[in-house]
């Protein structure tokens, strides 16, 4: 233990980072960085700041960094690009946040001469995994710490006990227990589980609801928006151009209002027990619902079949950590070269839980051809007769199965 001098702490400033802190100083002896993203979550953060210093951190050794346009422009839009979905429900909000705090981790080590990184990820999820193969993608050699699986503070008693006897500040929700679920906020959604939701013939309190009202308490009157692309990604909003943090955030306000992006789902963790949660991703449903849209009049029926078929392997690569592993990156080329026509504008109508395409249109890449596709006459444009021999072809080998099958 001795030989790491330096380690960087992800920090929230919650109790439980609170307590890393003073552990890593405890039991490795070591300086420490503390790092805390700002991915949206909608929290005041300056106060990671204050309780970093009273632990005798160096003001130039906490860094708090706003990484909301980086987070949107970089990771969220490019999985979006995929039509990215993980068991058919889950869109990876906080899958897709993980490789960028291990990003700015490891960034932030080779800043500081750091030898380590920390995370305060237990040894039973998915995040562990996700912030250290992210770490070792970046910079192999880096000692990882997970306090989780080193020590015997395993229970909220003794987590409790430690924090009372090293003075560490105590807010009254955990001395009642806490809240009842594990949250985790970003841009993209924010995440429910734990305590009521350890049972999952349960429902979901509707106390518990923090972005989006219910369906039946949505307005009765439904809203029109539009959507403008620019190769895969939105760039404005009913004709105002914005930043792709900006977008979203203007989406979850509007899909929150009329009750869309709830959902309530067991998942298979990575590390093989089934997990239940609840999510709110109001702009990320409306993004999917949309970007489906735009590529079914501007992408080539192949092309579209194609990026259907790797999707769900895409998202397990999210889900389980490899976003910087090759064969993602090889795929993200993939994906990006198929938007390059991806160009034009979506409708959308939001309605107590629900957003419905409307209408859609490219002027420079649309492959719908009106005076083809008619059922008025199409003036020859298409040759009827066509048909016969391509049904006769595709249908030889079932003939010659049915007549073998005769005998």
């Amino acid at each position: 233990m001795s030989e790491i001098k330096k380690v960087v702490l992800a920090y929230s400033g919650g109790l439980d980072t609170s307590v890393i802190l003073k552990w890593l100083q405890d039991t490795y002896g070591c300086e420490v960085v503390t790092f805390t993203a700002d991915l949206g979550q909608g929290e005041e953060l300056e106060p990671a700041r204050q309780k970093a210093l009273k632990f005798g951190i160096k003001p130039d050794n906490i860094f708090i960094d706003d990484l909301r346009e980086e987070f949107v422009r970089d990771f969220v839009f490019p999985m979006f690009r995929a039509n990215t979905v993980y068991e058919g429900e889950y869109l990876l909000g906080t899958s897709i946040a993980r490789p960028l705090i291990a990003k700015r981790l490891i960034e932030i080590a080779n800043l500081r001469g750091a030898d380590a990184v920390s995370h305060g990820a237990t040894g039973k999820g998915n995040d562990q995994v996700r912030f250290e193969l992210g770490a070792y993608a970046l910079k192999p050699g880096i000692r990882i710490i997970a306090p989780w699986r080193e020590w015997d503070l395993l229970s909220r008693e003794k987590l409790l006990a430690y924090a009372e006897k090293h003075g560490i500040p105590i807010e009254m929700k955990h001395r009642e227990g806490g809240s009842p679920y594990s949250m985790d906020a970003n841009l993209l959604h924010i995440s429910y589980e734990g305590r009521h939701l350890e049972n999952p013939a349960a429902e979901a309190e509707e106390s518990m609801w923090r972005w989006t009202v219910s369906p039946e308490a949505a307005p009765d009157a439904a809203e029109y928006i539009e959507l403008g692309y620019s190769r895969g990604d939105i760039v404005s909003l009913n004709g105002r151009e914005m930043s792709p943090a900006s977008v979203l955030l203007e989406l979850n306000r509007l899909g929150g209002k009329h009750g869309i992006g709830r959902l309530d789902l067991v998942e298979n963790r990575y590390v093989g027990m089934k997990s239940r949660g609840c999510y709110e991703t109001p702009g990320g449903t409306i993004m999917l619902k949309a970007h489906r849209a735009i590529e079914s009049i501007t992408l080539d029926r192949e092309v579209a079949h194609l990026k259907d078929e790797l999707m769900p392997k895409y998202a397990s690569l999210i889900y389980n950590g490899y976003w910087w592993s090759p064969e993602r990156m090889m795929m993200q080329k993939m994906i990006d070269e198929s938007q390059a026509h991806v160009n034009g504008w979506v409708r959308l109508k939001l309605y107590k839980g629900n957003v419905i395409v409307c209408g859609r249109d490219s002027k420079t890449d649309s492959l719908f051809d009106p005076s083809i596709a008619t059922f008025e006459d199409d003036k020859g444009a298409y040759d009827q007769k066509d048909a016969a021999g391509f049904i006769k072809l595709n249908a030889l080998r079932l003939r010659i199965a049915a007549r073998l099958r005769e005998k």
